[in-house]
């Protein structure tokens, strides 16, 4: 009888023993919380028009799925693969593509683009690949000063921009829905500050990476794009304008969450995207 118990004790020392070692990098969940695989959403995708990787911005996870991503939807996608992202603005798109051809060297690239601080480690990889697979790369972002802009002085001030710079932004006017769940979470952040322009200035940016989604995305061909989570979680933000320009597309959905352990399920994610990825909270950050 020692001896079993002996046994018993050992054995459940060795499991949890075990089970601390279980530390997962990420946990992939669907909208309703059931866990699921990359296979599974490789599967989703393969169908998909448009896949957006909501993204943390600093989270190596995210930037290191987002390129395993894009090399498997080019395996996939071939040539008919767009990639674009919110890390470049639109009026660097002349910039990108004239270093995609091999027009202008990296050096010059690199002293006349806008790039975010982390772009070398996070961003760098997305845009070489492209490069080397010869990838179309739209930069989808508005021109942060139209963003500040409409900030400030509010949206109809982007109605006394020149001509040319209106080629950097969505259509005008654009609609907003104050009521969007995103929406009502920028204006709670607003602190006393302006809350209508504040979330106007967040609509400009969904609003045109949506209108340049749009305006490079051909018959038969799949795009691929990367933005901060938030731009793209429930299936608001970008994805609300380009539904409405396009209601006919199948659109895939990714959004990022962190947890303290990411293997657990927090019904407050429930339909926050088509595919959940949970990251742990302690995760290494690039910046």
């Amino acid at each position: 009888m020692i001896r079993f118990f002996f046994s018993i004790a050992l054995l459940m020392f060795l499991w949890q023993g075990a089970d601390a070692q279980h530390k997962p990098a990420y946990q992939l969940f669907t909208s309703e919380g059931e866990k699921t695989d990359y296979y599974q959403l490789m599967e989703a995708v393969e169908e998909a028009d448009v896949v957006f990787f909501g993204e943390f911005h600093d989270n190596p996870i995210c930037h290191w799925l987002q390129r395993e991503l894009l090399i498997d939807l080019y395996d996939l996608k071939g040539d008919q693969l767009v990639v674009g992202a919110e890390f470049f603005e639109a009026d660097d798109q002349l910039k990108i593509d004239e270093y995609l051809t091999g027009l202008i060297s990296e050096n010059n690239f690199h002293r006349e683009a806008r790039f975010w601080n982390n772009y070398d480690t996070d961003y760098k990889p997305l845009l070489e690949y492209t490069r080397e697979n010869g990838i179309p790369f739209v930069a989808t972002n508005v021109p942060r000063r139209y963003a500040n802009l409409t900030f400030r002085e509010g949206v109809g001030a982007l109605n006394s921009l020149p001509e040319a710079s209106l080629e950097y932004i969505a259509p005008l006017p654009f609609e907003v829905d104050f009521d969007l769940r995103t929406y009502k979470m920028m204006a709670e952040m607003a602190h006393g500050e302006e809350k209508e322009n504040f979330v106007y200035a967040q609509a400009i940016k969904d609003a045109t990476m949506a209108h340049f989604i749009d305006q490079n995305l051909g018959e038969g061909q799949a795009f691929y794009h990367i933005n901060g989570s938030f731009h793209s979680n429930y299936r608001e933000g970008i994805v609300w304008y380009l539904e409405r320009f396009r209601p006919e597309l199948k659109i895939v959905v990714i959004g990022s969450v962190m947890e303290e352990k990411a293997d657990e399920w927090k019904e407050e994610n429930s339909g926050l995207a088509d595919f959940i990825l949970s990251i742990p909270e302690r995760m290494t950050r690039t910046y």
